[in-house]
């Protein structure tokens, strides 16, 4: 078995959903995920601007329109806010459980979620003990959920927290969830200071999916100031990031399921999905 390489449905900026599929699809792709979602309605998605799915609609057109082109749908995004104040207007614990119905309805096994950055004062000012607390009680529900509905939350390296090897595996210690793993991003644990082939070998056994990402050598100077990035305008291979060895990593240890291209432009795309296929991709 292989790994299975898809793409996320952001590919055009200011197009509806349904014309990122078709992309997807016209590259040769059987894998996207559910990139991006909200609650209640939205204006950009009533007006084909915006590729945003609707945590309140119904999950099986979701299905249906991802069918109409052919693709498996591999994850449900969900990534949240859970260091800033609960509020209506942060994404938070409520989107999480959302997409945790959303997803096993239409029998999707992988809901992606993290900490974000905080934004506000309250949440720049926590102590560690303070920040992990939040981070746990704020997937204490969701995780409940998701057992109950077989799925799995993964939490994706994408923040101060999530994107150091100790304190990921301390969250996943604290939450202590059956429910709960890893999406391990190549680009975000880099992008936060940490050896990205270092933590596929801490945690393996926890890792669920993957996001691609690389980095031109010019992001050197960001590395542990910047936490998380939704993608990268560089290919995989062309980069700083050894996705090479990130990518035996996970073969050595076992893994062989989906992962997916946060990769910004076609030509970039296309560079990507073949340097991983020249690697044992599928």
């Amino acid at each position: 078995m292989a790994i299975k390489v898809g793409c996320f449905a952001l590919i055009d900026p200011f197009s509806g959903l349904e014309h990122q599929l078709e992309r997807i699809r016209g590259w040769g792709f059987k894998y996207a995920d559910v990139t991006d979602s909200t609650d209640g309605g939205s204006v950009g998605v009533e007006y084909g601007f915006a590729a945003a799915a609707s945590l309140d609609g119904n999950p099986f057109d979701i299905q249906r329109m991802f069918e109409k082109y052919g693709l498996t749908i591999t994850t449900y995004c969900a990534h949240a806010n859970l260091l800033d104040p609960s509020a209506p207007w942060h994404f938070g614990t409520m989107q999480i459980i959302k997409a945790v119905r959303a997803a096993a309805a239409i029998g999707v096994k992988h809901i992606i979620t993290s900490e974000g950055d905080p934004m506000t004062e309250f949440g720049h000012n926590l102590t560690d003990k303070e920040a992990l607390f939040l981070i746990r009680e704020r997937l204490y529900e969701p995780l409940r959920m998701a057992e109950d509905f077989g799925v799995k939350i993964l939490l994706e390296p994408h923040g101060k927290y999530t994107d150091s090897i100790d304190y990921m595996e301390k969250i996943l210690e604290l939450c202590d969830s059956p429910a709960l793993g890893v999406n391990f991003d190549s680009g975000n644990s880099w992008l936060g200071g940490t050896d990205p082939v270092a933590m596929v070998l801490r945690l393996h056994d926890k890792i669920e999916h993957v996001h691609w990402k690389d980095w031109s050598a010019d992001m050197e100077a960001n590395r542990g100031k910047i936490f998380g990035a939704g993608m990268s305008g560089t290919a995989l291979g062309a980069g700083v990031v050894d996705i090479k060895g990130v990518y035996q990593a996970l073969v050595d240890c076992g893994y062989d399921g989906y992962s997916t291209l946060e990769i910004a432009g076609d030509d970039a795309v296309m560079q990507s999905y073949r340097y991983l296929q020249s690697l044992g991709a599928e």
